[in-house]
């Protein structure tokens, strides 16, 4: 048996695993046993909770895994909830906090809610990566652009892209109504399309006013989700290269809305939300 934890970031779900007392074989395997909808718990992927590698100053290390079971070296709403997990299950009191990733380590800060328990997490998510080498897309299959606006075409229809990292690479496409876009459509051809070789999250995003975006997203080994951190902290970049929006913004997501900042003077994007446990149980192996 696995014990496990499943938690969310407003509705991006995950199973935790604190790999200092479960054992995991194969995590690949297990996420895609796990996460599946009808037939597992059901999620957007599996989190190990770990010990930090020797050398690193960080409370602990987080590995994340897709709902297809490919990993991610970073995950926004991921890391808030194993921020709340390692205070809340007694493994870690610091504050900041400090947790490894794929992508470095990440430094948080939280609130406590009258329960006890964190309830606020703000990421430093680190500085934007924009050279498109970096993201990393290939730019000899895109229709054209000079950048920041980059034009890539699927099915006979062609998009204008900004493309940001934020540990993991993101493009955003600016829309009048996120809401009619055919996501299941083009979510799974943008993730897949010969320009990403790493594959590609994708948002489909309405701008409101200079502080407040909507926003729809696929992401890449794990499709359709309520909500992408990190997706977020990339449209706040996108906002402010393309002239859209300003270096704060109000992020509304169909699992709920984010804060975003990108700092001018440290050139750090950061992200506060929520951070909510579930349930715990018991996986049979």
């Amino acid at each position: 048996m696995v014990r496990f934890t499943k938690m969310h970031g407003i509705g991006n779900d995950y199973i935790y695993v604190n790999r200092s007392e479960e054992s995991v074989n194969d995590p690949a395997v297990l996420a895609r046993a796990m996460a599946d909808r009808r037939r597992g718990i059901g999620a957007d992927g599996l989190i190990l909770i770990l010990p930090a590698e020797p050398g690193v100053d960080a409370a602990v290390r987080m590995r994340m895994f897709n709902a297809d079971g490919s990993e991610s070296a970073m995950c926004g709403n991921g890391i808030r909830c194993v921020c709340k997990y390692a205070h809340d299950h007694g493994l870690s009191k610091a504050q900041p906090m400090r947790i490894q990733t794929g992508a470095g380590v990440l430094t948080l800060e939280y609130t406590i809610g009258d329960d006890g328990t964190v309830d606020q997490v703000t990421v430093d998510m680190g500085e934007p990566i924009l050279l498109l080498g970096d993201v990393p897309v290939d730019r000899r299959h895109l229709a054209g652009g000079d950048g920041p606006m980059y034009r890539i075409s699927v099915d006979e229809q062609t998009f204008e892209a900004v493309f940001v990292s934020i540990g993991n690479p993101h493009a955003i496409i600016y829309v009048d109504d996120a809401e009619v876009v055919d996501l299941q459509r083009l979510g799974p051809k943008l993730e897949t399309h010969p320009a990403f070789p790493n594959r590609m999250n994708v948002h489909f995003v309405r701008v409101a006013d200079p502080n407040q975006v909507f926003m729809r997203t696929w992401e890449r080994g794990s499709g359709a989700t309520l909500a992408c951190g990190s997706g977020a902290c990339a449209v706040c970049v996108a906002g402010v290269i393309t002239g859209r929006t300003d270096r704060r913004l109000l992020a509304h997501l169909p699992g709920g809305d984010l804060d975003i900042r990108w700092d001018e003077r440290t050139n750090h994007v950061f992200m506060t939300g929520p951070a909510v446990e579930v349930f715990t149980g018991d996986w049979p192996l």
